[in-house]
């Protein structure tokens, strides 16, 4: 009897024994983070508590929490540890200095599903896809990529004209269907408009399981986490999206032979998975694994954060009926012809169209978060040292929403991003694409993609509220994802 008591007892203490070594092992980095401010913490589990039975309210705890301790906060349990940031002038030094380029540890989460692609990948390995995948983004494949975004949302328009006759439209699906099946056609050549339910479901709960695994801190543990009910379910959706992934590369692959296109040295600009077959034909550093952690990455950022940016465009502008107008004035105003598609130049040309996007994407940055580890010691403007190899989190829906740098910062105002008011701004306290060389690839490829979508809509419907932005309940998921639908109300214009 008396050994099961002692086996009890060394069970309980070990958790408190391996903290008090990493504590004292690594004094220094201990100092410094305990002198960083933040909420109330217990011995040994930290702030654990404050987000273990927080899970469903997590986002509104961290908007809390976030103006509550402006502008630099820490969190740790057991011996893990986050340093978040909310202003600019801190935020410029993590993303303006590439030692602080290795993305976080909550990163780590998503190997299992996006490997180690350009999202997830650091050092030379982040370096030599960033170099294969450049080209795809050149400004000559993005005039080719028009067409297609104005043939998808003719399509969209026909689905959009049978719900006019509702109360209203969850616009997340159809705009869903409408990014991914941009995706497929430009940057992948394949037409994904067939058996993609499972694919998106797929998505959305492994959200659901990545916030789980960021607020339990047993999941951090390989062992532990390998063992659970949790990684099994994780396992099952990973299979779903590897399937679709590794299908589209096997789809692709099948076309360009049958089409005889097997070498690809005669197309001077090439879309980005035919680019990764060729950089894998010409022996660079990638294999079929590294093609489908790209195919992966791209297709969940493609089209996720996209749809995610349009339906608050859709919702906001439901909401603001004068500014809708004038959007559709300068579109009318650029395409005189009524039934003329927008190009390239077209697109680029409707500034307060860009403007009122741009607003868009302060008030709802699709990406509210994004994290990286510091890699030295980082002096903060507020005087607090940042230890090397802390986790650090950066709340880009908290900086846009800053009355430091945005004055009103819950209106809509397009006028912000007037050239006169962006110069007068800190040019880090705009981030829906981050910023710095880990910045996002595919920027330009969404700007156009929302600038033709909203074209097509806003010529054949007047949209009309519904949701307000008060009523959009949101929870933490890897997009800033409504915990519940978007509803518009579609009018078609006379």
């Amino acid at each position: 009897m008396w050994w099961l008591f002692g086996l009890t007892v060394l069970i309980l203490l070990s958790p408190i024994f391996y903290v008090w070594v990493s504590w004292i092992k690594n004094y220094k980095f201990w100092k410094h983070l305990m002198e960083i401010p933040g909420p109330k913490y217990y011995p040994i589990i930290g702030n654990m508590l404050d987000i273990l039975f927080d899970v469903d309210n997590l986002f509104y705890s961290e908007r809390k929490r976030c103006k509550t301790f402006y502008p630099i906060f820490k969190r740790w349990s057991f011996n893990l540890s986050v340093v978040t940031l909310i202003s600019a002038e801190d935020i410029e030094l993590v993303l303006s200095n590439m030692k602080h380029n290795t993305k976080s540890h909550i990163y780590d989460f998503l190997h299992d599903w996006l490997g180690t692609g350009l999202l997830t990948s650091s050092g030379n390995k982040w370096q030599n896809r960033r170099k294969i995948l450049t080209p795809a983004f050149h400004f000559s494949i993005l005039q080719e990529f028009i067409h297609i975004f104005n043939r998808e949302t003719e399509n969209l328009l026909k689905v959009l004209e049978t719900e006019c006759d509702k109360p209203y439209t969850n616009v997340i699906k159809p705009i869903t269907e409408f990014t991914l099946n941009s995706v497929g056609e430009t940057s992948l050549g394949i037409n994904l408009s067939q058996g993609n339910r499972s694919y998106k479901q797929a998505i959305h709960i492994f959200g659901h399981i990545l916030t789980k695994r960021i607020v339990r801190p047993w999941y951090r543990s390989k062992f532990i986490y390998k063992h659970s009910l949790l990684a099994q379910e994780e396992k099952n959706v990973v299979k779903v999206l590897h399937e679709f992934s590794t299908k589209v590369i096997a789809d692709r692959k099948a076309m360009s032979s049958a089409n005889r296109e097997t070498s690809y040295s005669d197309k001077k600009r090439l879309a980005m998975l035919d680019l990764l077959l060729k950089a894998k034909d010409d022996g660079m550093d990638i294999d079929d694994e590294g093609i489908r952690e790209e195919v992966d990455t791209f297709m969940f950022e493609g089209h996720d954060t996209t749809s995610m940016a349009i339906c608050h465009v859709l919702m906001v502008l439901a909401n603001e009926e004068k500014i809708q107008e004038e959007i559709l004035q300068e579109i009318k105003e650029i395409l005189t012809d009524s039934n003329k598609f927008p190009t390239y130049n077209d697109l680029m040309d409707m500034k307060f169209t860009e403007r009122c996007i741009k607003e868009c994407l302060r008030l709802y940055p699709s990406v509210p978060l994004i994290a990286r580890t510091a890699g030295e010691d980082i002096k903060t403007h507020s005087g607090y040292t940042i230890p090397e190899g802390c986790d650090i989190n950066i709340y880009i829906y908290d900086l846009h929403r800053s009355p430091q740098y945005w004055e009103d910062p819950d209106n809509f105002d397009p006028d912000r991003f007037l050239p006169e008011n962006i110069a007068k701004r800190h040019p880090f306290a705009f981030l829906p694409f981050s910023a710095g060389s880990r910045n996002c690839i595919g920027q330009r490829f969404a700007m156009l993609e929302i600038k033709a979508v909203l074209c097509g809509i806003l010529r054949k419907f007047k949209l009309k509220p519904v949701d307000t932005p008060n009523e959009i309940k949101y929870r933490t998921d890897l997009v800033l994802r409504p915990i519940n639908e978007v509803k518009v109300k579609l009018a078609l214009r006379t």
